[in-house]
């Protein structure tokens, strides 16, 4: 069921084939995968609520709404967002960039991904098919990708939960069309690999932002094997590619996006809390970690 080792290579090509043919420019840190064995089990369960946040919040509920909203804002984890007005040559922001393995036995082919039930109601089964303990922070991980991946888009937006690259293409072309040749973005660390520690990054750059009338962001979920969350939202948005330097010497080429009207998002979505603000009052940008991307229309040029 796993792809070998041998396998990773011609699949990283197969992404810049397949998804953009020959226009891409996404590299082997995309691929970076949020899996479930990487930093421990239970640090990816609790981090799929972080990806939550990145994909609107479709489905927090109950009491946990304002606990979680006081922890929000001192989890670095979340120390992703900023406005749009934020974004200036100089500025220091503090910011957390995940750091993540490559898991090259996790990436499947279309054939295989589509072979292995992915529902709510094959939970059982699937904690079986995987020897994963029922109740265990495995379990809870799988169950809350399932639900986020079943749960319904909020307006405005299309969605796809995509268990291959192959996926990850027929979703870009269903928004795109499929006569539209696309390009692939994502945050690239030029000298050193991300620390997963929050500090400090200046702002040394700022290119104009990429105009796209329609994008799709892709993030990871902790899953047994890749899943990209890949979703696109009506409305303005601005794509940054955005220069950054760390307090411990890392340059950072980092990919942000910000939404212009989010007057449709669940009003306890991270960014609120972090930021301070309410839904629809101003943007809301975020940067992204490596092993998320877009995709736009290769002719938004920058």
């Amino acid at each position: 069921m796993a792809l070998s080792l041998a396998s990773w290579v011609p699949l990283i090509l197969l992404l810049t084939l397949i998804q953009v043919e020959g226009d891409a420019t996404i590299g082997a840190n995309v691929i970076r995968l949020n899996t479930m064995d990487d930093d421990g089990p239970y640090a990816h369960h609790h981090d799929h609520h972080m990806h939550q946040h990145h994909v609107h919040d479709h489905h927090p509920s109950s009491a946990s709404s304002s606990s979680s909203s006081s922890k929000n804002q001192t989890d670095p984890r979340l120390m992703v967002f900023f406005m749009l007005q934020d974004l200036k040559v100089g500025q220091i922001m503090s910011i957390h960039f995940p750091n993540r393995h490559i898991s090259p036995s996790h990436l499947l082919s279309k054939h295989e991904a589509d072979s292995i039930p992915f529902s709510v109601a094959e939970l059982p089964n699937l904690l079986s098919l995987f020897s994963i303990s029922q109740g265990s922070p495995r379990a809870k991980a799988m169950e809350s990708t399932l639900e986020e991946c079943e749960s319904k888009p909020i307006k405005g937006e299309t969605k796809r939960c995509a268990t291959s690259l192959e996926s990850v293409h027929e979703f870009a072309q269903d928004i795109f069309g499929s006569n539209t040749r696309v390009k692939t973005l994502t945050t690239t660390h030029l000298k050193n690999p991300p620390s997963g520690l929050l500090q400090n990054y200046k702002v040394i750059a700022i290119p104009e932002n990429i105009p796209s009338p329609k994008l799709v962001a892709c993030h990871t979920l902790p899953y047994p094997y890749a899943v990209f969350y890949c979703h696109s939202q009506e409305g303005e948005n601005k794509v940054f590619m955005v220069s950054l330097e760390g307090e411990d010497g890392d340059v950072i080429e980092a990919l942000s996006v910000c939404h212009m009207d989010t007057s449709q998002w669940n009003r306890n979505h991270a960014s609120f809390s972090v930021l301070g603000v309410e839904p629809g009052t101003t943007s809301v940008c975020h940067f992204f970690p490596s092993d998320h991307f877009v995709m736009i229309p290769s002719f938004a040029t920058m």
